[in-house]
């Protein structure tokens, strides 16, 4: 059964690395749909987290092959474990003035937040994992989307669990 997997990648922070990850994956044919890159928690290295689809042989190859890479010190299969899973994204969406009150409000019910307000338009921050953010999404889109980033999930496991 094909299913989302979030794994952590703990590699040397040097440069190159990124490149070498993600050309594994493309040369394996295996799909990223988001990936996030940043210092660790320790000195030296950066932690990865990448979501891709896959069976549970195509994550067992996945993390083999990440494991063959000199620099990667160690991987982690974030959703066989309990996570925390969280994604930022930037909207920028038409309001006019009469629609502001509107889009306010959906913003405030997903606990977003305008962080920007120009004369025919609105930009809004929203935190929270996939999910929250797809659906916020949908429903501005019949405002008009103007323009959008997402930064990719991040994710750590919950508790004492490593």
């Amino acid at each position: 059964m094909t299913t989302k997997h979030a794994i952590a990648i703990l590699v040397n922070d040097q440069p190159g690395v990124l490149q070498r990850v993600s050309g594994l994956f493309g040369r394996r044919g295996f799909n990223i749909e988001s990936i996030t890159v940043g210092q660790s928690e320790e000195q030296g290295l950066s932690r990865m987290v990448i979501v891709t689809e896959g069976d549970d042989q195509t994550l067992e190859q996945i993390e083999k092959q990440l494991y063959k890479l000199i620099d990667v010190i160690k991987v982690v299969n974030l959703s066989s474990k309990p996570m925390v899973s969280r994604e930022l994204a930037l909207i920028k969406v038409k309001a006019e003035p009469a629609e502001r009150p509107e889009i306010k409000s959906l913003a405030d019910t997903f606990r977003a937040a305008v962080v920007d307000i120009g004369t025919r338009n609105m930009m809004i921050q929203v935190v929270g994992d996939t999910e929250k953010v797809d659906a916020l999404l949908e429903l501005l889109k019949p405002y008009g989307i103007q323009e959008l980033s997402r930064t990719g999930v991040t994710a750590m496991t919950r508790g004492n669990a490593l």
